[in-house]
């Protein structure tokens, strides 16, 4: 399949944002448990959890989806830091999920973390927690391409494949990135 331009604007409409969020939030959420177990007293990722599942559910797109991404991104750096590296993945899903609602509507390459980050995020953070298993990073993201709805498949496929780099969280979006083309269009 031939790339994308990425001058080229993309049409997206404000239903097909909420459901790629409500995607990222769905696919976020089950990793919040590895970063609130291990710093129990931050919600920071939790609060970018909420706020983007708010979004997905009609509320309105403001800057408190970016601050709360933006301090969930500070809560992952700090897990990092503290060499907690499943629960800093975990928070960088659930930045990725309040990312997603401000997917921008160019074809290029990079606008596909907004929409895979929280799942390759989340694969990462199972992984790790797994003692850098990556047979349950893999299982993570089978999950991920069972909940991609034909709207999610439908707005990916507008976008150029998806970028190299990024280390293992890039090979897993990449994975899931082809894996989802595959699809057929009529689920």
């Amino acid at each position: 399949m031939k790339a994308a331009d990425e001058n080229l604007a993309i049409e997206l409409s404000m239903a097909e944002l909420r459901e790629v969020a409500g995607y990222a939030v769905a696919c976020a959420e089950p990793a919040l448990a590895i970063f609130e177990h291990e710093r129990s007293d931050d919600r920071r990722p939790r609060a970018a959890i909420d706020i983007a599942r708010a979004f997905a559910d009609g509320a309105a797109r403001t800057k408190i989806i970016r601050d709360n991404a933006w301090a969930a991104h500070r809560a992952a750096h700090e897990a990092r830091e503290a060499g907690q590296a499943a629960a800093s993945d975990a928070a960088r899903a659930a930045v990725s999920a309040a990312s997603a609602a401000f997917l921008h509507p160019l074809a290029r390459a990079t606008q596909v973390m907004h929409i895979l980050g929280s799942a390759a995020h989340a694969a990462r953070a199972f992984e790790l927690d797994a003692g850098d298993d990556r047979s349950v990073g893999a299982d993570y993201l089978e999950r991920a391409r069972v909940l991609a709805s034909p709207v999610v498949v439908s707005v990916l496929m507008r976008y150029p494949y998806a970028p190299s780099g990024r280390r293992r969280v890039g090979e897993m979006v990449r994975s899931l990135d082809a894996s989802l083309r595959q699809l057929p269009t009529h689920r």
